[in-house]
């Protein structure tokens, strides 16, 4: 099948897109990748749905906003693919699927007593109409209501890239976007995964609170600043670094106020060094020292997150792109790939991945009328 895969991260920067030819199993070719910039617009509207989100009581009826904000991100993926594949002379009907993740405004993991929460939005309806090809969607639920994370799915993906580009396990992936997460393939091919800590997130949220721009460009600010080690220790103490994997985060988990006496550039310093030494407590807990962590997403971009990791864990740090993976586009090939699996029936979540009880399919189609 060849499948657009779309993700738009809690970053909310821009749709990510990328064409994959796969089976669900094995990747048989790669098509075109790229991202077109989120309007002003609606990323102001899935601000405004997150900000609702955050208040929205458990049995309540949905906000409104969410399915103006769903709406919304249907057209802003449908418009950044016009673009997209007119540029690489791709039509809509040379697809046989596309597979949109939705923009995340809301993750709750489960607690005990309670299944957790999580909301993707996208009207993959209208998106399906106007394209005229099937859509794959909600790829978290099935898992959450059957007591799972939710959180992360993409891990089945980092196997089947790795295995791609001939890569010899032990090894591990790192997704570093708005919340961060890491994927251990053991020499045994068994897959591993779970949400380190704060990715981008955290510094984005900050800069912004801060009135200094969307995010730290290429890590000017943490470079000029220094780590406050008793502010990293009170993150830290979080009751989330206590608790075993798998487990899953929201970007929103860990407040900005324990830097409010901090500058902003000692504060974005102390961010990075709250990213990278959550992923090496994530390699503590896996007790396994893979031989090589190969880093994607967006945090890659900057230097002193790659730097901090370089500092802190065992084993050799690369760029995906110096393996000839697309760094960017890792997350928006993933639910393409994902998408053929939910086509086939195949399972999109794990129990040491989600911590669901059994490999556990996910994901559901809706068609063009």
């Amino acid at each position: 099948m060849k499948i657009l895969g779309f993700m738009t991260g809690t970053s909310l920067d821009a749709v990510d897109m990328a064409v994959l030819e796969t089976d669900g199993e094995a990747i048989l070719a790669f098509g075109p990748a790229g991202e077109r910039k989120l309007t002003d617009e609606t990323r102001d509207l899935m601000l405004a749905a997150t900000r609702e989100a955050l208040q929205w009581p458990r049995g309540a009826p949905a906000p409104a906003i969410f399915a103006e904000a769903a709406r919304a991100g249907a057209e802003e993926h449908f418009a950044a693919a016009e673009e997209f594949l007119a540029a690489h002379g791709l039509k809509w009907s040379d697809l046989d699927l596309i597979g949109m993740h939705g923009q995340t405004v809301l993750h709750e993991r489960p607690k005990a007593g309670a299944v957790g929460r999580t909301l993707q939005l996208g009207d993959a309806g209208l998106l399906a109409r106007k394209a005229g090809v099937p859509v794959a969607f909600d790829f978290r639920t099935a898992d959450i209501a059957a007591g799972g994370e939710g959180a992360p799915l993409a891990p089945i993906y980092h196997l089947a890239r790795a295995r791609a580009a001939g890569l010899e396990p032990p090894l591990a992936v790192l997704n570093v976007g708005g919340v961060a997460n890491v994927t251990f393939i053991a020499k045994s091919g068994e897959i591993a995964a779970f949400d380190t800590g704060p990715g981008n997130g955290m510094i984005d949220l900050l800069v912004q609170d801060r009135g200094a721009g969307r995010f730290d460009a290429e890590g000017r600010l943490a470079a000029a600043g220094r780590v406050h080690e008793d502010v990293l220790a009170g993150f830290l103490a979080h009751p989330y670094f206590q608790a075993p994997p798998p487990k899953s985060l929201d970007r929103h988990d860990f407040p900005l106020e324990p830097l409010k006496d901090l500058s902003l550039l000692d504060a974005c310093a102390t961010l990075v060094a709250f990213t990278a030494e959550a992923v090496r407590r994530a390699f503590a807990v896996m007790g396994e020292t893979p031989g090589e962590l190969i880093v994607a997403g967006g945090g890659r971009h900057n230097p002193q997150i790659m730097r901090a990791l370089a500092q802190r864990l065992p084993c050799r740090i690369s760029d995906a792109d110096a393996h000839g993976w697309r760094g960017d586009a890792i997350e928006a090939e993933a639910f393409a790939y994902l998408a053929a699996r939910t086509a086939r029936g195949l399972p999109i979540s794990f129990p040491k991945t989600t911590g669901v009880a059994r490999p556990l399919p996910g994901g559901r189609i809706v068609r063009p009328r």
